[in-house]
């Protein structure tokens, strides 16, 4: 299912550090480690806001 990437963007502006954009695209296993791991440490956050913001709309994760 495609899904939005400006959702998933704000999700990981707001709530990065609890892979809240990672249980929205379907990817469970990654969630539950940025929620262990803070994010990554924070570094996992922010590559991921901008490889999000790089993506076309919609896209498959």
């Amino acid at each position: 299912m495609a899904k939005n990437k400006w959702v998933s963007f704000f999700l990981c502006l707001f709530l990065g550090v609890l892979g809240a954009h990672k249980f929205y695209e379907g990817r469970i296993l990654l969630g539950i480690l940025y929620v262990c791991t803070g994010g990554l440490c924070g570094i996992g956050v922010v590559i991921d806001l901008v490889i999000l913001f790089f993506k076309p709309n919609p896209y498959h994760p």
